[in-house]
């Protein structure tokens, strides 16, 4: 004003300012960057209920998993039972009925078959699943421990149809993971109703009074609890998962008076059962991948804690040094001890959902923390609903669960807990750079009509030429780098602090000398340009090299570490056609002259563009040389 800049001239210059000031791609791009991230993921088996909890995996730093079936495979083989004074072998893999029970790599004699008989009655008839053989092979319909203790019944000599016919269901007590026990009552051929029971043995035991014997039953003495307690920790100490077996006989009675503490008590001690449940391997490959990446990871499990510390060793979890953690001990420390202990416990056994949540709560106090927890019972809903990302189960999961859950993992592996922290990784790097990339433009595009407009020049850029820029030579390829494949290092990082912003000093130190470099290119082909051609001539031309350079650096957007030769090209197929489109369509609008009306740009040579292209290499050579740099400090 001024100057004597008149009104119309004003207004289109303030116009041009605000649009080059507005990355006007920003949120559809970011939008579809969140998006097609949560499609990748779903193909690897995690489906993201909240978008937000895709930029929250990406910095966890603590990942807190069960055991059973997520670590291990969940496929359950009994490899051993304890009875009557003697422990046996179990021979035979899976499910199906391949196998027998041996003691000392033999038959057993007569005199074990009536108590091994007890005990398989008490596997097969306190069970609610199901085997079935499909294709010659036989899996479980239920829960695969039962599905392990219904294989190992009938290799001990039970038989689940005439148990189900001679001693029918009357009333069952499920299993929780406070009582860690399930309780089925059924009624005996002489009237009286018998509790079978299997659970925790350490929490068993303190419930029995009496012992079965190869003689019959009599009171369980000291001595007896020291023997099975000793051979549980033997049992546990070789990776099983060890159950115990007892029975009570009972009064008629109402299922409403069959409550479980009046069922659960005085029982008779039958025997022990351990099952293995082979680690997967693509688990420890996780867990080694986790390690490499400074992310955490904690067992949280319900087993005796020398399963729990054994299955942790095998998966590399644990080296030795790392302490465990029980359930009853938690009862005994305060909240301030726990989250002291917190820092080093790797594995936590025997526990219930209330001590879930506090271990949630100990680790959450260190204020960079970011936990993830799996859960799939419904009382694990309150502990995922208190981690910074909940994760359900999507087999054992139940329905309360999953809602209470950021995320779901359709096949319970924890190597798909770690693929999706490694997207999520993925999608933050992929949006921080196309933000870069969208922002680096725009501060070139204003730096360039700022200066032009402070020294008194003519306004470079037209609205319609900064609209071209943004949305179509920027748009379409910062779209591509939405969508820009994982970077394979992206797990040999560190998690980036919660509190870091995406817009933090190297973020701006880079979008600032990006502006710089583009406008200045820009600036001096426009003020040569303007010496000796027409205005309009002028500002096709600057047009043009700001087209160029924006298209070019979007190859050198890609990594903020890697220089653009070490980048595969055909990583990102969609990224080179797009450029090259976009170079097709600015060359072909400075020789069609319907395009060319419409954007405002004269004739050009194809020498003149050529030159254009050499001198919009300029701003992408230099930055790929600051990358050097700064990879030959670090």
């Amino acid at each position: 004003m001024l100057r004597g800049t008149n009104l119309y001239e004003l207004t289109m210059t303030a116009v041009s300012l605000a649009v080059a000031a507005v990355p006007e791609g920003l949120p559809a791009i970011v939008t579809v960057a969140l998006a097609l991230g949560v499609l990748r993921m779903s193909r690897r088996h995690a489906l993201v209920r909240r978008l937000p909890a895709v930029e929250t995996l990406g910095s966890t730093t603590i990942i807190c998993t069960d055991k059973t079936g997520t670590l291990t495979a969940g496929e359950m083989t009994v490899r051993g039972l304890y009875v009557a004074g003697q422990s046996f072998e179990v021979t035979g893999d899976g499910y199906g009925p391949d196998g027998e029970v041996r003691l000392a790599g033999k038959k057993p004699e007569a005199e074990y078959t009536a108590p091994l008989l007890e005990l398989a009655t008490v596997l097969l008839g306190c069970n609610n699943s199901h085997l079935v053989e499909e294709d010659g092979d036989w899996h479980t319909v239920g829960d695969p421990t039962e599905g392990a203790l219904l294989s190992a019944g009938a290799k001990a000599g039970g038989n689940r149809k005439q148990i189900e016919a001679e001693l029918p269901k009357h009333h069952a007590i499920p299993f929780d993971s406070d009582r860690k026990r399930n309780t089925v009552i059924r009624k005996m051929p002489d009237g009286r109703l018998r509790a079978l029971i299997n659970g925790a043995p350490d929490m068993l035991l303190e419930l029995c009074t009496e012992i079965s014997t190869g003689t019959g039953v009599r009171p369980m003495t000291d001595e007896d609890r020291r023997s099975i307690e000793t051979l549980n920790t033997a049992m546990a100490q070789q990776a099983l998962r060890v159950l115990g077996s007892a029975y009570r006989d009972l009064d008629n009675a109402s299922p409403a008076e069959l409550a479980a503490d009046a069922v659960e008590r005085n029982l008779v001690f039958v025997g022990l059962t351990g099952m293995y449940d082979p680690p997967r391997q693509e688990a420890k490959n996780a867990v080694a991948k986790c390690r490499a990446a400074c992310v955490r990871v904690v067992m949280i499990t319900g087993d005796h804690p020398h399963t729990a510390a054994a299955i942790a060793r095998e998966i590399g979890l644990a080296t030795g040094d790392e302490s465990v953690i029980a359930g009853m001990e938690m009862e005994n420390i305060s909240d301030d001890e726990l989250q002291q202990r917190a820092l080093k416990t790797v594995v936590y056994a025997r526990v219930t959902a209330l001590h879930k949540l506090r271990i949630i709560r100990a680790l959450k106090t260190d204020k960079e923390a970011v936990v993830a927890m799996t859960g799939d019972g419904v009382n694990d809903a309150p502990a995922i609903k208190g981690a910074d990302i909940g994760i359900a189960m999507g087999q054992s999961g139940t329905e309360v669960t999953k809602q209470a859950a950021d995320m779901i993992i359709t096949d319970d592996n924890f190597a798909t807990i770690v693929a999706a922290v490694e997207e999520g990784r993925g999608i933050y790097d992929n949006i921080r750079k196309t933000l870069q990339y969208l922002l680096a433009g725009n501060t070139g595009e204003l730096l360039l009509m700022t200066i032009c407009v402070a020294i008194g020049l003519p306004s470079p850029l037209l609205p319609i030429h900064l609209l071209w820029i943004n949305l179509v030579t920027d748009g379409l390829p910062a779209l591509c780098l939405a969508t820009d494949p994982i970077d394979p290092d992206v797990m040999q990082r560190h998690p980036r602090p919660r509190t870091e912003s995406m817009t933090d000093r190297s973020f701006l130190r880079s979008m600032l000398l990006t502006g710089v470099l583009t406008a200045g290119v820009a600036f001096a082909v426009y003020l040569l340009v303007l010496k000796t051609e027409p205005l309009e001539t002028a500002r096709t031309y600057a047009f043009t090299v700001l087209v160029f350079a924006e298209l070019l650096r979007s190859f050198g957007a890609r990594s903020e570490t890697k220089q653009v030769w070490r980048i595969s090209l055909f990583t990102n197929l969609n990224l080179v056609i797009v450029v090259a489109v976009s170079f097709g369509l600015q060359v072909w609008s400075q020789h069609n002259a319907i395009l060319g009306r419409i954007l405002k740009t004269s004739s050009m040579p194809l020498t003149d563009c050529l030159l254009l292209m050499a001198l919009a290499t300029i701003p992408l050579l230099v930055l790929e040389g600051v990358k050097m740099v700064r990879r030959a400090r670090r």
